[in-house]
């Protein structure tokens, strides 16, 4: 209980802290890694602070490589989780557009370069995948969260939006999935405290190659990337 209460008294003034310290960099000036600084420092540091265990396996993954990454979505603690955990990676989240308007912490992620999705408007939604296209190009790896929102059903997956796959074929690099275990256990969706004795585990999946698709087959490229990730989240939830 502890170390809930003090996660809790310390949550707001550290989001502000790291999100000042993001604002006060210059975007123009900045290098990837001075931009990737604030939001990996304060995934690591809400880790600590709660007392999470993440056992994490990249072993899939080339390290020097660039990918647009999926992953599944269960909880707010999989922000922190995976900035931390991706750490190795110019990695940068593709969110809704409402998380930019937070004061002061939305601001924060426009100006790390955290990609906003107006999923109300298409002729925005669209200018915002060219910009995320040009940003993978120069380095930066898109995270998608392609259920769309926080996942309730611990069982399985939710459907995956075909937009994060438009994302994906759009850029071209190879497709990184994630599935990751345990958030919903530890701060489920709409709960108030989190358990912080509860197990994270996350698993990368071979990259899939995008080439094999074409913009017309998004829908098959939705599909084959669910059952994928459906069927390795499903195994690692029962191991």
């Amino acid at each position: 209980m502890f170390r809930v209460l003090r996660f809790f008294l310390l949550l707001v003034p550290t989001t502000i802290y790291y999100s000042i310290r993001q604002l006060l960099l210059d975007q123009e000036k900045g290098t990837a890694d001075e931009r990737d600084w604030p939001g990996k420092t304060y995934g690591s540091f809400m880790l600590r602070m709660a007392g999470i265990k993440v056992e994490a396996d990249l072993s899939a993954l080339d390290p020097k490589a660039n990918y647009v990454f999926m992953c599944n979505h269960q909880s707010l603690f999989d922000i922190p989780i995976l900035f931390n955990v991706l750490k190795g990676y110019h990695m940068r989240f593709v969110a809704k557009e409402s998380l930019f308007k937070i004061p002061i912490y939305g601001k924060a992620l426009g100006n790390a370069g955290h990609i906003s999705i107006n999923r109300g408007n298409r002729r925005a939604a669209m200018k915002s995948l060219d910009e995320a296209v040009a940003a993978a190009k120069a380095g930066i790896a898109p995270l998608i969260f392609p259920e769309g929102t926080r996942n309730p059903d611990l069982a399985k997956l939710m459907d995956f939006k075909v937009g994060g796959m438009v994302l994906a074929l759009k850029c071209g690099l190879p497709v990184a999935p994630l599935v990751m275990e345990g958030t919903g256990r530890l701060l489920p969706k709409g709960a108030l405290f989190f358990n912080p004795d509860q197990l994270v585990r996350l698993r990368a999946l071979p990259p899939v190659d995008p080439s094999a698709y074409t913009m017309k087959d998004r829908d098959r490229f939705r599909d084959d990337m669910y059952a994928l990730m459906n069927d390795a989240y499903q195994k690692l939830a029962r191991s």
